[in-house]
């Protein structure tokens, strides 16, 4: 190993980890929880809201991509995309919006950032996008999971039954 290699494996090893953890941990409170979540979901609220206030770029969104018919499509993308992040926000069937954001994100990028269908110049910008909303449906997936997990972990308990 080279010098700067082992020298920053000494700087390591010196770390106490589970202090540095300890510390890290203070930050995992229901506020940052959320703030995350809002963070994943910004881009739908605002979706959704400007599509709502300006309805017939929506329809000319739906359009442009040859969704048709238009007006029920922009109607069900304007309610998905706020009344799922509605729940994942609220906590109220999290699981349930962020699947549902999760696979529409997956849908729309296929859709809508074809890159493998252009020329090298329109090409960068269209595939890092891509695979940009490919990390949010993971982003997605996994408020899903967590949200399965913890409700399967408080269920047991709240299924006890007294008998006599």
């Amino acid at each position: 190993m080279g010098r700067l290699r082992l020298r920053l494996l000494g700087i390591l090893k010196g770390i106490d980890m589970n202090a540095e953890s300890d510390w890290l941990s203070r930050f995992a409170t229901p506020v940052v929880r959320w703030v995350a979540l809002l963070g994943l979901c910004a881009a739908y609220l605002q979706g959704g809201i400007v599509k709502l206030a300006n309805f017939n770029e929506a329809l000319a969104e739906m359009n442009h991509f040859g969704v048709s018919p238009a007006m029920p499509f922009a109607i069900a993308v304007i309610a998905l995309e706020l009344v799922a992040s509605v729940a994942i926000l609220t906590g109220y069937w999290r699981w349930l919006g962020a699947l549902a954001l999760g696979a529409f994100t997956v849908a729309a990028s296929f859709m809508a950032n074809r890159y493998w269908e252009l020329g090298p110049a329109e090409r960068f910008a269209t595939e890092n996008a891509f695979y940009e909303h490919l990390g949010l449906a993971g982003g997605f997936l996994l408020v899903a999971w967590h949200d399965l997990r913890d409700r399967a972990h408080r269920e047991p308990s709240a299924r006890i039954v007294n008998r006599p």
